[in-house]
């Protein structure tokens, strides 16, 4: 028998009733922490998603396994931004990511860690295999990045805001995207902003000063994982940029049997010669 998948025409084979154990390729990333906010302060990044991708998962047949796509963080209204929430696929679980701190305070723990706030915020810690701490801050007056996926946060300093940790490339999809940033830390300084933006999802920070022009944060990229961008004091905005949502991706070869069912309304596609279930809403699959 054979079928035809989105172009692809090949021999239909399910190794899950023929003697073979069934393995997927997987990439699993948490919601993003939310920026901290200030009224009278420049405040941290949040920390990206944890991160975890692999290939070679066992899965069983006629199990409904649990996809859970986890929310980002909300930034702070005048406080530390909330830590994003888990995402999971099977028993795999991406921690959510870290709170950026409000003022002088420190970032919280997570998948990667929040940035610190500005003078002598310390950031909080990454979660192993998962993602980096976010930035620490010595006695300047801008806030530290949020950690990311691939790297911690930059520390904040005296003339500009320190930048997301950097995000991790993935072909899952077969197209090169990045997840998983952090976010930038806010800026009060007569600094470039460009040293302040986001990477890989996640939200810029904001900038409060004449030159150049006040700018408010962003949010982290929905469905990337990214840090939200610290907030800079009564700039633009006192809120801190929100988390992005997670993602969960499941891919195994074109030649074998699609999944019997799956709910959360997957995007299902074909390249490389493969079929890929991309999640961005919770739900199951079942092979």
């Amino acid at each position: 028998m054979s079928a035809n998948l989105g172009g692809y025409i090949s021999a239909t084979f399910n190794p899950l009733t023929s003697g073979v154990t069934a393995t997927v390729e997987y990439l699993v990333v948490a919601g993003g922490g939310g920026g901290g906010a200030s009224q009278s302060n420049v405040c941290a990044g949040g920390g990206a998603g944890g991160l975890l991708q692999a290939a070679g998962l066992a899965v069983a047949a006629g199990t409904a396994l649990t996809v859970t796509v986890g929310a980002g963080g909300a930034g702070g209204t005048s406080a530390i931004g909330a830590n994003g929430s888990n995402s999971v696929f099977s028993s795999i679980t991406a921690t959510g990511g870290g709170g950026g701190a409000t003022a002088s305070g420190a970032g919280a723990s997570g998948g990667s860690g929040g940035g610190g706030g500005n003078s002598g915020g310390a950031g909080g810690s990454g979660t192993s295999g998962q993602g980096f701490a976010g930035g620490t801050n010595g006695s300047g007056p801008c806030a530290a990045g949020g950690g990311g996926s691939g790297s911690v946060g930059l520390n904040g300093g005296s003339s500009s805001g320190g930048g997301g940790g950097t995000g991790t490339c993935s072909s899952i999809t077969g197209q090169r995207v990045f997840y998983a940033g952090g976010g930038g830390g806010g800026n009060d300084s007569n600094g470039s902003r460009a040293d302040n933006i986001g990477v890989a999802g996640g939200g810029n920070g904001g900038h409060y000063y004449s030159t150049p022009t006040n700018s408010a944060m962003t949010s982290g990229t929905a469905n990337t994982g990214g840090g939200g961008g610290g907030a800079a004091s009564s700039a633009s905005s006192p809120t801190g940029g929100a988390g992005g949502s997670g993602i969960v991706i499941i891919r195994y070869p074109a030649n074998c049997a699609p999944p019997t069912s799956t709910t959360g309304n997957p995007q299902i596609n074909y390249a490389d010669s493969y079929q890929i279930y991309t999640f961005t809403s919770s739900g199951t699959i079942t092979f």
